[in-house]
């Protein structure tokens, strides 16, 4: 589990880091009812890359499981905008991204949610 654990932490990290790096696609998935898009990309990102480095060391992986999973929760809303929103769809189209990929990541964020919380909790024996 702690390999999982510290995979799970860097693509993260890796993740957050690109809120800041392409900050344009995570952007345009945003829903409209959201304020403040750049603010919230910037916050979601720092979140992220706080909690993947939470993950790596194990005094710390436990405190990250919870940090993550409400993350994820708040970050759905933008996964399932761009599963739905035309304009996404129409970009995803021309980027070659099939519409099953755009639906795929919904069911895949609870999977993750719990990856996240599995890899965080003590190890019996």
């Amino acid at each position: 589990m702690r390999t999982l654990r510290r995979a799970l932490g860097l693509a993260f990290i890796g993740v957050g880091i690109l809120h800041f790096a392409r900050p344009k696609f995570f952007l345009s998935i945003m829903p409209s009812w959201i304020p403040l898009h750049r603010e919230a990309v910037a916050v979601s990102g720092a979140a992220e890359i706080v909690g993947g480095v939470a993950m790596l060391p194990d005094r710390t992986a436990s405190l990250a499981a919870p940090w993550l999973v409400a993350l994820l929760v708040a970050v759905f809303p933008a996964n399932v905008n761009m599963a739905i929103d035309q304009q996404q769809i129409e970009q995803a189209k021309a980027s070659g991204i099939p519409l099953w990929a755009l639906w795929a990541r919904l069911p895949l964020q609870p999977l993750l949610m719990y990856l996240v919380w599995k890899s965080t909790r003590p190890q019996d024996g």
